[in-house]
């Protein structure tokens, strides 16, 4: 892309969001995402919504987004928490008790598929249910170690680390994930939600033979979940993962394509495909020595982007690139490589 004239979206016959850090943070729209959004549908075109926040159900997600401006249907909203709790209502009998360790949201998909949520060990549960809820304290946890030394399978709905906010990364579930397993000296028993495939390749089925395009701002989690499920996936520079996050990325954490917001699903000059063809690309030049590397040339920062992730995912260089022009020490500070 970035200047070919051939629009991304033109590939795609569904459109797989992430919400936080992609459509909005927290609760208020990206800039731009209400737009595109609203242009997808204007278009005809298929979408999606998938989600590792377990603090609200898909009804709760779909009337978020319509008052943002963003109409969607609950059918249209994949959540890890539902996805959660499907698993275990599977897996478990109708009326089992499982400890929910997280929102209202959880506990009401734990009833939804007919199983009996509990808070305390001594409700003697089969499982335990942690997602993400921000009145998580230490009792919960607590209570939560009880029951899983006592023989509960521990179900977790996702483990990111952060999730995204208007003053920065803040601690998510798998913050707490974490504090659980160090208490225990375990992982969990199984992780459901990103970089788990399911619930991208649910979303999937939904577009029949036609392709389907992962959007998300995370590669831990969005980007490495859609290259398990066998799909495209686009970084968008909204949310947490950045330029220097993207270049040390190991292959199956590395995206399609790059945008710095959604603008990229339809401006050809607003997205690049990565990595470039090597270490030449879009009038840029990458070079290396034993002193680290340097980028020379001029051109749009997204080109330059693509033949540095064409370098440091081949060459491994150390270091920050150094700028060989002054072209290139204003892409380097537009990407967040300024030395």
């Amino acid at each position: 892309m970035s200047g070919d004239g051939e629009r991304l979206v033109d590939g795609y016959a569904l459109v797989v969001f992430d919400l936080d850090g992609v459509i909005y943070l927290i609760d208020r729209p990206i800039p731009g995402a209400v737009e595109a959004v609203a242009r997808l549908h204007g278009e005809g075109r298929a979408v999606a919504y998938a989600t590792n926040n377990a603090s609200r159900r898909p009804a709760d997600v779909a009337d978020l987004l319509t008052g943002m401006g963003v109409p969607a249907r609950p059918d249209e909203v994949l959540t890890s928490a539902a996805a959660a709790a499907q698993l275990l209502g599977e897996r478990l009998p109708a009326g089992a008790p499982v400890l929910v360790v997280g929102a209202e949201a959880l506990r009401s998909e734990i009833r939804e598929v007919g199983l009996t949520p509990v808070s305390g060990a001594d409700d003697s549960p089969v499982a335990v249910i942690q997602g993400y809820g921000p009145q998580v304290g230490w009792m919960d946890l607590a209570e939560a170690a009880v029951a899983v030394r006592g023989g509960a399978a521990w179900i977790v709905t996702n483990t990111d680390r952060t999730l995204p906010s208007g003053r920065g990364p803040l601690p998510g579930n798998g913050s707490l994930v974490a504090a659980l397993a160090t208490a225990l000296d375990r992982q969990p028993d199984e992780v459901v939600g990103k970089p788990s495939p399911e619930l991208f390749a649910t979303a999937a089925r939904r577009a029949g033979e036609g392709r389907s395009l992962v959007v998300g701002d995370r590669l831990d989690t969005d980007i490495e979940g859609a290259n398990r499920a066998g799909l495209d996936s686009l970084l968008v520079l909204t949310g947490v993962s950045d330029v220097p996050e993207l270049l040390v990325a190991p292959p199956h954490r590395r995206p399609t394509a790059v945008a710095w917001d959604l603008t990229g699903l339809f401006e050809p000059s607003a997205v690049v495909r990565v990595p470039a063809g090597g270490a030449e690309h879009g009038g840029w030049r990458v070079t290396t020595g034993a002193d680290g590397w340097e980028l020379s040339g001029a051109g749009g920062p997204l080109d330059a982007l693509a033949a540095l992730c064409a370098v440091a995912w081949e060459r491994r260089p150390v270091g920050v690139p150094r700028a060989g022009s002054p072209e290139a020490a204003t892409a380097l500070e537009a990407l967040g490589l300024a030395g």
